[in-house]
């Protein structure tokens, strides 16, 4: 969480993200939507060119589709957490962030998953002008 969603900010935490969470990876994988700030230029505006390609490259980025049932996961994700963590008074930014913090590594310590049913052969017959 943070106070704006800049080039500079997305860019930052994308770091912490590469040295923290995984100093050993050599690439990875991120799915992200198609916001604007989701591209190497914010790594080159917050690093300068050379070491923002350096971080940047060891991204694999996947965007989602701008229409797609993704979104739809995405929602109900955060209406889990709106349900189970931000449903009372949070009196300070950083207790949100605190919060959250905690709600997030429990999340991802019980690996819940979203069986996907959208399958391609359906989205063949729902959207056959794309599949022509």
């Amino acid at each position: 969480m943070t106070r704006q969603r800049t080039k500079v900010d997305f860019a930052h935490f994308m770091k912490e993200v590469a040295g923290k969470m995984y100093p050993n990876a050599k690439r990875i994988h991120v799915i992200m939507d198609n916001l604007n700030t989701h591209n190497e230029s914010s790594f080159i505006k917050a690093f300068g060119k050379r070491e923002g390609l350096r971080i940047w490259s060891r991204f694999v980025p996947h965007y989602t589709p701008k229409h797609a049932s993704w979104l739809n996961i995405a929602e109900n994700e955060i209406s889990v957490l709106s349900k189970q963590c931000l449903n009372r008074r949070i009196d300070s930014e950083e207790k949100l962030k605190q919060e959250t913090r905690a709600w997030c590594a429990k999340r991802n310590r019980s690996r819940v998953l979203v069986r996907w049913t959208f399958t391609r052969e359906k989205a063949r017959e729902k959207f056959p002008e794309l599949y022509a």
